[in-house]
């Protein structure tokens, strides 16, 4: 993989003095290795799926075009299994949370990046073919059964949690009837988190959008504001909300009157969906960062159940989430105390 990468680079660049080191994985097969000769850094990308390749890399170029927040790709190999984009530096949201907390600057951020998401959204969906997403060009009922099945099968099944197979379809039932209610003409990230957010120069620009497609706004939203590493507290997710809403008042008023009907059902959907991949990531393939994320997934579905905006309506996906909470939490001994 890295003979593939030194090899573009090389042809690229026609240079022999530079480094190369390989960056830390991520959930997918992917490896990414920075490149820095005397002039500029460089990251190259050696991915074996063709088709998640090209989706990025036509995914950027249409994004570019637009004057979106995206990484320049430079070139792509003849196979298709390489290319080298723009170096979008070492910080990632994430890391400015985890440096410096939810403070004032760190909020600022997290309002540039939801202002940019529907920019994405609105004018990135624009002229975009969707033909050749995957799994699909819309995230349609279809998908949504999907992630369902995978919270069931790839955490509840993994996690030996008992679960009442009929009533749980209910809850399922309930779920879908009310988010294929959303409109779905908008561009949707898919994986929008603090992760894939990536931070130079007090500026944020976005990358890992290639399992993107058509879907509703609400997705993405939900994504970054519940995102399971973040502790984000209820009034700084409710501000930020307002802040999006707001913003989407400019471009589609009619969406900004109703966005709040729809979206606690979608931020349970995200979080069901992230709970799927933190057991087969973490309880099937042993990946630590998934593992670790099992229970701070659990209290955030937990919270949003107490907080009372779900109402009622999903009493058996509520019980079996409260049992994995109790198997997977070990209370420290500060909060034995309290």
């Amino acid at each position: 993989m890295e003979e593939q990468i030194v090899k573009l680079f090389e042809s690229y660049r026609n240079a022999s003095d530079y480094r190369i080191e390989p960056l830390p994985l991520s959930g997918s097969s992917r490896k990414y290795y920075r490149i820095q000769d005397g002039e500029k850094s460089y990251v190259g990308v050696y991915h074996e799926n063709l088709r998640e390749n090209r989706l990025f890399v036509d995914f950027t170029n249409h994004f570019r075009g637009k004057g979106l927040h995206v990484p320049e790709i430079y070139v792509v190999s003849e196979d298709g299994t390489s290319y080298l984009q723009e170096d979008l530096g070492r910080e990632m949201l994430l890391d400015v949370v985890e440096k410096d907390g939810l403070n004032v600057r760190t909020m600022e951020l997290y309002k540039k990046a939801l202002k940019e998401l529907l920019r994405f959204q609105v004018i990135g969906h624009e002229g975009l073919d969707y033909s050749d997403c995957l799994p699909r060009p819309v995230f349609d009922e279809r998908c949504v059964r999907w992630d369902l099945n995978y919270f069931k099968y790839c955490f509840l099944r993994l996690a030996g949690v008992d679960v009442d197979e009929d009533k749980l379809e209910n809850d399922f039932d309930r779920l879908v009837n009310v988010l294929r209610k959303a409109d779905t003409n908008y561009f949707m990230f898919r994986d929008f988190q603090s992760r894939n957010i990536m931070v130079l120069r007090d500026e944020v620009y976005f990358i890992d959008y290639q399992g993107g497609r058509c879907g509703a706004l609400h997705y993405d939203v939900a994504s970054l504001l519940y995102d399971a590493i973040v502790k984000m507290p209820d009034f700084q997710k409710e501000e930020l909300l307002d802040y999006y809403i707001d913003e989407l008042a400019r471009y589609a008023p009619d969406e900004a009157a109703g966005f709040r009907g729809l979206y606690y059902p979608f931020v349970l959907i995200r979080l069901l969906q992230a709970m799927g991949a933190f057991g087969l990531r973490g309880l099937h393939e042993g990946k630590t960062h998934f593992v670790d994320s099992i229970v701070p997934g659990l209290q955030g579905i937990v919270h949003l159940f107490e907080s009372g905006k779900l109402g009622e309506d999903y009493p058996e996906i509520q019980r079996t989430i409260r049992m994995a909470f109790k198997k997977y939490f070990v209370p420290s001994r500060t909060e034995i105390n309290e």
